[in-house]
């Protein structure tokens, strides 16, 4: 009897896990969502991002310390599993995919909008088929496939970023012809740095802690890479300077450059911006970026769900199947079911986009905050084995622990209950609680005797 084979294939390279942690979290979120977080909060939607981006700082710095001692595609929720119990790496790593799969759906159906808008004749639907299928083409070929694809999608947003660092720079020093830097009275003149009160600030925060979420993808990819542990700590500590300049850097030009209620400008800030300098081209290009950043996260997308439930299927809590690759190295079982799934999603998204769609994607909203949650909890538990077993293991530690560690889950356990305060979020809230719950009580249904029967059996022939 053949055995199936189910072991990936570890042929990332250093420069293809670095990109992949540096593209996940730039993206549609960035390019377009940054104008309306300005809107909203002023100017100190600059203190909003830097409020986000040290949350997402803290989480991968705990996922890092674990990462290195055990890279997993897997990745929290085998962590969950070994340290909280299998009922939680069930939970979040089902609850992971589930939110990915519909990301996917969301960013095939705005492929179809954008490709419809350059060329009327194409139906939208025809494209939302057909970008996520030449993702899986990428992802079934091999692992290296999928990572030199995604380096040069992340490397054409790393270089749209630095081109607008440069001109953004280069306007506020007064290097540009035909434009007259405002320096700080932008700022001033429009109602100061609060200009709509601390309130938004904090508010601000819950919604860019969602459009940060990408950054754990490279703790998952380095699992699949030639040398796991120096490539965790690479994409680990480029988290803090990507997030820097690119979020914080960016957002600090546009609130130095667009005044702060000029909807038409924000609504497209970095287009704008070149608009702005005397450089339309550049602005076409921008609308191109925005299509590459969709084509990244569809892409990374499918690669994140299929290693979600290859590594569940692995656990025995998803069908054995799952946890087939081919010759390649790929999941192609898991990489198909995803796809699948997210056909039929994004069948939801245009049958029903106010009800079915609205109802899955209100309930995957929650799911990168219980994520990080669940991230600090296992760094906690994980970190007080270390030290008791193998302190010289923790070639990565979080910084001030337990203290920092704490501190996390109390911030971010806030912002998770703070949705249910917020009338946009409200239903969000209440639908990804739900779920989870669901979800804990599956296992314990239908999973937990299957667990206890397969710990039984290794008992005895231990």
């Amino acid at each position: 009897m053949a055995v199936q084979n189910t072991e990936l294939q570890k042929n990332l390279k250093t420069r293809h896990v670095t990109m992949i942690s540096i593209g996940g979290v730039i993206g549609a979120g960035l390019f377009v969502g940054s104008g309306n977080i300005i809107l909203q909060t002023g100017p100190a939607a600059l203190l909003s991002y830097l409020l986000a981006g040290l949350i997402v700082v803290l989480v991968m710095r705990m996922l890092g310390e674990m990462a290195v001692i055990n890279p997993d595609s897997g990745s929290f929720s085998t962590y969950a599993n070994n340290a909280i119990g299998p009922w939680a790496g069930y939970m979040i790593g089902w609850l992971y995919w589930f939110n990915w799969v519909i990301i996917v759906a969301i960013e095939a159906t705005l492929l179809g909008q954008m490709v419809n808008m350059w060329f009327p004749s194409i139906p939208v639907w025809v494209a939302s088929i057909v970008f996520p299928l030449l993702m899986l083409l990428t992802n079934i070929f091999s692992v290296k496939a999928y990572g030199e694809f995604e380096y040069w999608l992340a490397t054409i947003k790393v270089v749209a970023i630095i081109a607008f660092l440069c001109v953004g720079v280069a306007m506020i020093a007064g290097i540009i012809p035909g434009y007259e830097p405002q320096g700080f009275s932008v700022i001033k003149d429009n109602g100061g740095f609060f200009s709509q009160g601390f309130f938004p600030v904090l508010l601000s925060v819950i919604f860019i802690t969602f459009s940060l979420s990408g950054s754990e993808v490279a703790a998952i990819a380095a699992g699949e890479s030639e040398n796991p542990e120096k490539n965790i700590i690479r994409a680990i500590n480029a988290v803090v300077w990507r997030l820097l300049l690119f979020f914080v850097g960016s957002v600090s030009i546009l609130v130095m450059i667009i005044p702060q209620d000029d909807e038409k400008l924000l609504a497209t800030p970095y287009a704008s911006v070149f608009d702005i300098a005397g450089l339309p081209a550049a602005a076409t290009v921008m609308n191109l970026v925005v299509f590459v950043s969709l084509m990244s996260v569809l892409n990374s997308g499918l690669y994140t769900a299929s290693r979600m439930v290859y590594s569940l299927s692995l656990k025995g809590h998803a069908p054995k199947i799952l946890s087939k690759v081919n010759k390649k190295g790929a999941p192609i079982a898991a990489l198909i079911l995803s796809l699948i799934v997210a056909y039929i999603f994004t069948m939801f998204k245009f049958i029903s986009p106010n009800g079915v769609f609205s109802f899955l994607a209100n309930a995957s909203g929650g799911v990168s905050l219980l994520m990080y949650i669940v991230v600090a909890v296992s760094q906690i538990i994980l970190r007080r084995r270390m030290e008791k077993t193998n302190p010289a293991g923790l070639k990565v530690k979080m910084w001030l622990f337990p203290f920092l560690s704490y501190a996390t889950i109390v911030v971010i356990g806030g912002i998770f209950i703070a949705q249910a305060f917020i009338d946009s979020m409200r239903m969000q809230f209440y639908l990804t609680s739900g779920l989870a719950v669901c979800t804990v009580l599956s296992y314990f249904l239908f999973v937990r005797k299957h667990d206890k029967a397969n710990g039984s059996l290794q008992k005895k022939v231990g």
